[in-house]
């Protein structure tokens, strides 16, 4: 049995006038099914739902302005899952609708209850469909067009591959059309992809994302040990199937756990700490924690289990690690050595800034 993370954008599963395109939605359920049926575990990461909603709203593009995109996910979203779950239902099977915000992959404790809530989907038998939750998203509303949370998604449920599904059937050498490009049937080094042209966006009127988002996706889940496969929704049932279709992307690191994968991806720092010299030695080739005796200053502000950035004395980010004071304790303890700060302020005064557990270096 394999556990799979399909994503599939907008444009896969809607028409160019904004309305859910029932032929090729249904193709993506049956290609799903299939893969159920042969013991297969299948977790959906869906786009359109804001391109769904431009029909029914008689909107002619996807809009700019954040009201109406957050208008027209609240009309899409509803229309989308009630064709999902019509046509999983048909082949005996329950969704489960798993809307997720930035938050919830870049605060710790919402990352945490994400796991949980997907393990219980699995373990009940249903398909989890996730969506960014468009609808109450407060800054830029897509994640990378789902690909970039598609990716997280893969490792928050322990994925064995990722199956990126879009309007284009893999990765070119060159802008596809051109006469002499060809398909990249495999990457093995993210090397490989240097100076090729994937800047181009897709040419759909109601999707977001284009080739860079896509690579970009790859890139986080194979370094986490989670080989991807990118082809078109065309060829979702042989991508699900094992086939040899589309671009594949092997793995070039190993699983992390899904604590430092959430510090190196999803989330967002909150400030950092700069170092003097002796203590980057210290973290890089000891491996050791971060005490306050190394810290020369603090910017931003954070608290106690924020995400952190670990600076150098060259102005470079050296490691990312969850920190374990808050900002405006800092201040007062640098430059001192843990046991002097404990007799003088007591054993709590005796923890590491960032233990080496919660550090990554970049």
């Amino acid at each position: 049995m394999s556990r799979v993370v399909v994503k599939v954008g907008s444009s896969s599963l809607t028409t160019s006038e904004g309305h859910i395109d029932p032929v090729r939605l249904d193709g993506i359920v049956e290609a799903i099914c299939d893969a159920r049926d042969r013991g297969d575990e299948v977790v959906l990461v869906s786009s359109g739902a804001i391109a769904a909603g431009l029909g029914p709203l008689n909107l002619k593009s996807r809009p700019r302005d954040l009201a109406t995109q957050q208008a027209a996910a609240s009309v899409g979203q509803g229309a989308l899952i009630a064709r999902y779950s019509e046509r999983f239902a048909a082949r005996g099977l329950v969704v489960g609708q798993v809307l997720l915000t930035v938050d919830d992959v870049t605060r710790r404790s919402h990352h945490r209850n994400a796991h949980q809530t997907f393990a219980k989907l699995r373990e009940l038998g249903v398909v989890p469909i996730v969506n960014e939750n468009d609808t109450v998203a407060t800054t830029e509303i897509r994640f990378g067009d789902n690909d970039r949370l598609a990716a997280l998604v893969a490792h928050l449920v322990h994925a064995d591959l990722l199956i990126l599904l879009s309007d284009v059937d893999g990765l070119y050498n060159g802008r596809p059309g051109t006469p002499g490009v060809t398909l990249i049937e495999e990457i093995r080094d993210p090397a490989e992809i240097e100076g090729l042209d994937i800047a181009h966006v897709s040419s759909s009127k109601v999707g977001t994302g284009g080739m860079v988002t896509k690579v970009e996706a790859a890139r986080i889940a194979t370094a986490a040990g989670i080989p991807v496969v990118l082809t078109s929704a065309a060829n979702a049932r042989g991508a699900l199937a094992g086939d040899k279709v589309g671009t594949r992307f092997e793995s070039t690191g190993r699983r992390r756990s899904t604590r430092l994968l959430w510090l190196a991806h999803a989330s967002e720092t909150k400030g950092g700490v700069h170092l003097d010299e002796g203590a980057v030695r210290a973290l890089t080739t000891r491996k050791a924690s971060l005490l306050p005796a190394g810290i020369t200053s603090v910017t931003g502000t954070f608290k106690a289990g924020d995400p952190i950035d670990v600076v150098g004395p060259d102005g470079a980010v050296i490691a990312r690690g969850v920190v374990n004071y808050d900002s405006t304790e800092l201040p007062g303890l640098m430059g001192r050595s843990t046991h002097e700060l404990a007799a003088e302020l007591g054993e709590q005064y005796e923890r590491e800034v960032i233990h080496r557990d919660d550090l990554m270096l970049t």
